[in-house]
């Protein structure tokens, strides 16, 4: 029994798995980078081995400090994350070169945000203690951008903050301390918000005073809208919030309530804020006279995306430079023409491994605050992209949102990679506590 104890304890997880995915993400990042160089300039790109070593060292980097601080975490994940940034940056590249030099300095950065994660993150749990801390912090970086001197205004939206040279947007920091509060909340109130306890008529509800904090999201998300003038945030928020307390207490009465008021919240800022107005009359009817002016961006999206038929034109053949935030909001146009439907499938499905492992990780998971955190987190990321790519093929208003991982934004980058990190921690916990439970188990054998 010593001997098979041992040998537990003493057995080193292997990695394997996650360094074969990134070198297959290295091999496909790569040949698209060349591919697109030979397109759209008739040679190969003049230092290609510059690229290919950056993209190796960063990423090689990251695979040993997870295979030192989270060994048992899930291998799926970084490179789902390195596939999807590989392909943005090509793009990126392709169309403004000036931008993909910015990108590549954010994704150093964003790698030293993954290992900073996770070098003083070391228990999730402990992460509850800070509920109303993380609450106060997210606010503070909601008003930020509205605060006179510091705040820039972007196409009416004023959601970007300016220290010097440096913009970057606080609510993508803000998004994930309001996961961890929601998270907190949820799982400290769940009976009281799964259980019907009050008597109206013949039947027993859930008291009406569990419903003010779905009423405080919806009115917070309609407060953040008409000051900063972001659709997309809110929509993001309120549908987050909705989503994580359905899934504390599987009451499908909450998702319709959400439904409704989401639907009410949208009737009302169409009428209320010019810029959502404006934008529900885009998504109506794109073609009038009137809204071409403002719509274009989206229609030369079509355009391109039209052309780019199943298999696409080919990297570097495309003709998108003429849309406005190419390598931003309509990174996904940019993909779809020169990858073709086939490469809109491939992005689509990335994201779903993504948002499938995270989900994985939160099944797994001991603590219902780490349960909920994980889900949120991964949530957080399938919305966003559901949002821009809907918005993009016109099945709901355009928000202007990025893509995770793919468009250009150093904030979001950013974020993005303390997601990863984040998930990857609770996944090593859920690993190390199966482990623990095994070891128990045998010495009891």
């Amino acid at each position: 029994m010593k001997n098979r104890d041992n040998s537990v304890t003493k057995t080193s997880p292997s990695r394997s798995l996650e360094l074969s995915l990134l070198a297959l993400a290295w091999i496909i990042t790569t040949s698209f980078y060349v591919l697109a160089s030979l397109g759209a300039k008739g040679h190969l790109p003049t230092r290609i081995w510059l690229f290919l070593g950056a993209v190796v060292l960063v990423t090689l980097a990251m695979h040993l400090v997870i295979r030192k601080l989270a060994p048992r975490s899930s291998q799926v994940l970084l490179p789902v994350a390195t596939l999807l940034n590989g392909l943005g940056y090509v793009e990126i590249a392709r169309w403004n070169p000036t931008r993909a030099a910015y990108q590549a300095a954010w994704f150093f950065i964003s790698a030293l945000g993954l290992v900073a994660t996770l070098w003083f993150v070391r228990r999730t749990k402990d992460l509850d203690r800070f509920r109303y801390i993380t609450l106060v912090l997210a606010l503070g970086l909601l008003i930020v951008p509205l605060v006179p001197g510091i705040g820039i205004s972007v196409y009416g939206a004023r959601l970007w903050v300016g220290l010097g040279p440096v913009t970057f947007q606080p609510v993508e920091l803000a998004k994930i301390l309001l996961v961890f509060f929601f998270a907190s909340y949820f799982a400290t109130n769940r009976n009281l918000l799964s259980t019907p306890s009050q008597r109206l008529g013949g039947r027993t509800i859930v008291p009406p005073k569990v419903l003010l904090p779905i009423l405080a999201a919806w009115g917070f998300s309609l407060a953040v809208l008409g000051a900063e003038n972001d659709i997309g945030f809110a929509m993001l928020l309120f549908t987050l919030f909705i989503a994580m307390l359905w899934l504390a207490t599987g009451l499908r009465t909450y998702v319709a309530m959400g439904v409704t008021l989401l639907v009410a919240g949208m009737y009302l800022a169409s009428k209320f804020f010019t810029q959502v107005h404006q934008r529900v009359s885009l998504w109506l009817d794109p073609w009038s006279a009137h809204n071409l002016a403002f719509s274009h961006q989206l229609a030369y999206g079509w355009f391109s995306l039209a052309a780019g038929g199943v298999t696409g034109t080919g990297l570097g053949l495309g003709q998108s430079g003429n849309i406005p935030e190419i390598t931003s909001d309509m990174i996904f146009v940019a993909v779809g023409e020169e990858l073709g439907f086939l490469g809109l499938i491939l992005v689509v499905s990335l994201f779903v491994v993504f948002v499938g492992e995270g989900f994985r990780i939160a099944q797994r998971a001991s603590n219902d605050f780490v349960r909920l955190a994980a889900a949120g987190l991964s949530a957080l990321m399938g919305f966003q992209a559901f949002f821009i790519m809907a918005g993009v093929l016109r099945l709901l208003p355009f928000t202007g949102i990025t893509v995770p991982f793919m468009a250009y934004g150093g904030s979001s980058l950013f974020s993005n990679y303390i997601i990863v990190a984040l998930l990857l921690r609770i996944s090593d916990e859920n690993a190390a506590e199966r482990r623990g439970g095994a070891v128990l188990a045998m010495t009891f054998d």
